[in-house]
């Protein structure tokens, strides 16, 4: 198959999706000699404005795994923004060390639905929102091997494909669709941390960075203290403060990010589909 051009396309919070998702783009698009570019579409503006994609592009479209699934504040702009004609797409999940469950599989269908076709797929392991300790500083050197070894990969299947593969690529996961993972305490009492939002400590110097890169823009740039909308706990606030003075102290929240912390230590490794 002919491809012109690679695309990095990517919902990246704390910067760990696009580290693995624009790696594997560009290793892939200098197997195959063309260019490389990248669409960010982490921050509200970007999920106002419509892309089309032709059939000689190669897009590596990536997103988060939030409770098991693609995050689902964003479904309305993945299935209601995105077109191609045909372009091929690899689906490529990143979640924080505990399970990818039916992210990959999920938006999988949902690039299939928009007129993309699938000939591989990944999920990679971030350091976890909630914590710096469960996957720290992950996606590291071994986890980037794996995605330039990906991209070989994905660059010859391309190069000896005729035509289109008349069925998407098998991925992990099931359909119909699991519900999203909830958690629980040790007697199984479900913890709601769905309005939880972070708060702000005194050594907050008002520099605004946590309006800017908050991807909901649900923290007021007049007073960074305040939140206009919903908190999906990305905690790229928390992560890209320079004083950390974002922090979360609601006590379901912090058990549920000790219980990841203890029951996830093991290091899990990229699942790879093609």
């Amino acid at each position: 198959m002919d491809v012109k051009q690679v695309w990095a396309v990517y919902f990246s919070g704390t910067g760990t999706t696009e580290k693995v998702v624009t790696s594997i783009a560009a290793f892939t698009a200098e197997h195959l000699h063309v260019p490389n570019e990248t669409l960010d579409f982490t921050l509200p503006a970007a999920r106002t404005l419509n892309y089309q994609f032709s059939s000689d592009d190669l897009v590596i479209f990536g997103t988060p795994v939030i409770a098991g699934r693609v995050p689902n504040v964003l479904l309305p702009f993945l299935n209601g923004h995105f077109q191609a004609e045909q372009s091929m797409a690899v689906p490529v999940v990143l979640y924080g060390n505990r399970n990818f469950d039916d992210a990959l599989i999920e938006l999988r269908e949902i690039l299939e639905g928009n007129g993309f076709r699938t000939i591989a797929g990944g999920a990679f392991i971030g350091e976890h929102s909630f914590s710096k300790s469960l996957a720290a500083g992950r996606p590291d050197a071994s986890d980037l091997k794996e995605a330039a070894a990906f991209s070989g990969k994905i660059a010859e299947k391309v190069t000896g494909l005729n035509e289109l593969p008349s069925e998407p690529v098998f991925v992990r996961g099931q359909l119909p669709l699991s519900p999203y993972y909830t958690p629980r305490d040790r007697n199984g009492v479900h913890i709601n941390i769905l309005k939880v939002k972070p708060k702000t400590s005194e050594k907050c110097t008002h520099c605004g960075l946590c309006a800017d890169v908050c991807p909901m823009g649900s923290i007021s740039k007049e007073d960074v203290t305040r939140y206009n909308g919903i908190c999906i706990k990305c905690c790229a606030c928390v992560k890209k403060c320079p004083v950390g003075a974002k922090y979360y102290d609601d006590e379901g929240y912090l058990y549920h990010q000790h219980e990841l912390e203890d029951l996830y230590t093991r290091r899990a490794e990229p699942e790879l589909f093609l």
